[in-house]
This record gives C-alpha cells, sequence and structure tokens, in this order.
C-alpha cells in the first residue's frame, strides 16, 4: 500500500495527514499563516524523513471536468490556473499548496475536486435560470466530505442509507446536499462557494437587484472583497465575529441576530431539499460547526417536528453519533473527514498513474 500526504492548503492554513503503508495515520495544523512557505517546511521537518509516494490535494473547484481525481501534469496545472476566478477565495491557496509540494516531492501530485460529487445532479438541479449560451451552471462544493459522510451511512443506517437524506456541512464556509442512493440530488451552493445558505463573511444568495445596486457602487475588486469576505455572519453580527463559537459565546443581542439568522436559512434549506424530494428519511450534520455546536442544532431542528424531526438533548449536548429523540427519524452528526477522503481517491487514482 502507498502512503500518502494529503494536503487542504487553504488562504490561511494548511491541513495535513500522513496515512502510512502500515495503515497509521498522523495529521498536521498550521493555522494563520501570513507565509505557506514556512509552514510547509515546518511540515517537511514534522515529517521526520517520511517520504510519502503520493500527495492528494484538495482542490475547491474542478470546473466541467467529471473526474472526483486527476494527476497534475503541466496541461492540468494550466487548466486549473485558467479557473481560479470560479473560486478566487480558494483555488489561489489550493494551487500554492500544490506548487510547494512539487518543490519538495518528487511524486506524483493528485488533484481531488469538491465538485466532482455533484456531477450526479438532474439537469434539473444544474440548470440556472439564464440563457443557457452563457455556460454558467450549478456547480456544488463541499463534494469531498458529502462523499465522506455518504461512505459512512450504510454503516450508520443500513438500508435506510440509499433514501433521501439532507446532509449539512456547517462551518465557516457551509451549504447542504440532498443524496439520494448515496449520490449528490440536489446542493443549496451553486456557480461558485459564495451561493446558498449564509456563511461566516459570504451572504449567500442574494437578490441579484441587490448586487446590481453594489456594483453602482464600488468596482470590481472592491465588490469581490466584500462578497467573500464582508458578508454572512460578520455583517449580520455587525462586525463582531465570523465565527460561529464567538458569537455563542458574545451573548450580545447582535451575535444572537447572526445566530437567530443563521439557523433558520438552514432550516429553510432543509425543508426546501424535503419539498423538492418529496420527503427526507434522515438529517446529517458535519463540518465544524455542525459538529460542535449543540444549541445550533437544537435550534435547526426544533421546528423540524413536521418532517419527523426530534432531538434528544443529551444525546445532542453530547455530539453522539446518533442525536434524534426515540421518536424521530435519524439525526446524525458524522465528522468531516477530507483527508481520509482524499487518501481514498488518490489510491484509485494511482492505478491510472
Amino acid at each position: 500500500m502507498a502512503t500518502i500526504l494529503t494536503i487542504n492548503s487553504g488562504s490561511s492554513s494548511i491541513k495535513a495527514s500522513l496515512f502510512d503503508a502500515d495503515g497509521s495515520r498522523r495529521n498536521f495544523r498550521y493555522e494563520h499563516l501570513r507565509d505557506h512557505a514556512p509552514a510547509f517546511d515546518q511540515l517537511m521537518r514534522d515529517l521526520h524523513g517520511h517520504e510519502p509516494d503520493i500527495v492528494g490535494h484538495r482542490f475547491v473547484h474542478g470546473g466541467d471536468i467529471v473526474d472526483a481525481a486527476r494527476l497534475v501534469d503541466a496541461a492540468e496545472r494550466a487548466r486549473l490556473e485558467a479557473i481560479v476566478h470560479l473560486a478566487p477565495l480558494h483555488l489561489p491557496g489550493n494551487l500554492l499548496g500544490l506548487d510547494l509540494c512539487r518543490q519538495r516531492f518528487d511524486v506524483p501530485q493528485v488533484a481531488c475536486f469538491d465538485t466532482a460529487f455533484h456531477n450526479t445532479m438532474p439537469e434539473l438541479a444544474k440548470r440556472l435560470p439564464i440563457p443557457q449560451e452563457l455556460g454558467l451552471r450549478r456547480y456544488g462544493f463541499h463534494g469531498i466530505n458529502y462523499a465522506h459522510v455518504a461512505s459512512r451511512l450504510p454503516e450508520l443506517l443500513g438500508d435506510a442509507a440509499h433514501g433521501r437524506i439532507v446532509v449539512a456541512h456547517l462551518g465557516s464556509g457551509a451549504s447542504l446536499c440532498l443524496l439520494e442512493d448515496l449520490k449528490s440530488a440536489d446542493t443549496t451552493m451553486g456557480y461558485t462557494p459564495a451561493g446558498g445558505i449564509v456563511m461566516g463573511t459570504r451572504s449567500g444568495d442574494l437578490d441579484p437587484g441587490v448586487m446590481l445596486e453594489l456594483a453602482k457602487r464600488y468596482d470590481a475588486q472592491q465588490l469581490s472583497d466584500m462578497v467573500f469576505h464582508r458578508m454572512g455572519l460578520l455583517a449580520l453580527s455587525g462586525g463582531e465575529s465570523s465565527e460561529m463559537s464567538d458569537l455563542l459565546a458574545s451573548g450580545s443581542a447582535a451575535a444572537e441576530f447572526a445566530t437567530d439568522y443563521f439557523c433558520r436559512e438552514v432550516r429553510a434549506a432543509i425543508g426546501s431539499l424535503a419539498a423538492k424530494s418529496g420527503g427526507i428519511a434522515a438529517l446529517v450534520f458535519t463540518g465544524g460547526i455542525g459538529e460542535h455546536a449543540a444549541s445550533i442544532r437544537r435550534e435547526i431542528c426544533e421546528p423540524l417536528g413536521f418532517l419527523g424531526f426530534s432531538l434528544d438533548e443529551e444525546s445532542n449536548q453530547a455530539n453522539a453519533t446518533s442525536i434524534a429523540a426515540e421518536d424521530s427519524k435519524p439525526v446524525l452528526v458524522v465528522p468531516a473527514d477530507e483527508e481520509a477522503m482524499i487518501a481514498s481517491l488518490c489510491r484509485m487514482a494511482t492505478f491510472r498513474i
């Protein structure tokens, strides 16, 4: 079995995991970065001479391709550079991680794409109500983690895993996905990771008229900065914080408003996906907020009794895997593990290298 290093290189952080050939795993985290190169030098030291056979990278956007993973050669590197505009908050960091690894490891580099999981969506979910010749469509994101969650569901739900299930990936970036037979049937994010429900610094879906008005007031660079860095929970809390943990600890009226707004949007998305599919059999929480914020899960689920969901308070407070009340449909908490899915995709990719 190959030794695989997985890299999730963001704008200000690096998450890495080394999956050794003996089946062991080590995780590495480097936060609040201004310069990624020293962090990769530190990673080299932290590896203590363990050289990977292959390096797998998370890429938020893969464009129109259907491949879940691709070997990165010169042509693929150029293709990824050409689609940076589709995810300007994420792809530059993803590419930087790729380039820094190529300088340090003379081994195959594999790009794994968040968007690929959603290629199973029907045309009704992919199309946007704009002229088709513009070539814009709904892509969907967080797909690597949705794939991981889907891989866990048969073990957790048995045959019910193949029914209609809503997975809520809630973190600083947040989206929901409707699974049907463990495949993506719909999702809340759209053409870019800025769409869908409200997030830490991103608004989610907005009236197009709002964007037209903002375009009159700001130039393109200023507007891009606002869309990706100055909206969302940060704006709703009056600039107090974009971090849910900070808002929950604050107790201020502005923080409470922002958290209530977030929960209302998540509930609305669950209801919308349930209505589109004719009902859902289970609800799954994942991501930093989804896994650790019991009060957010409670506020989201309290009005969902009409869909058959209610929580067991003790299990919810304990962040247990199953948090549903005895008379409820299943409600699960499944920790995100994009690294494990990237490693799995790399193992499959090695057969094609």
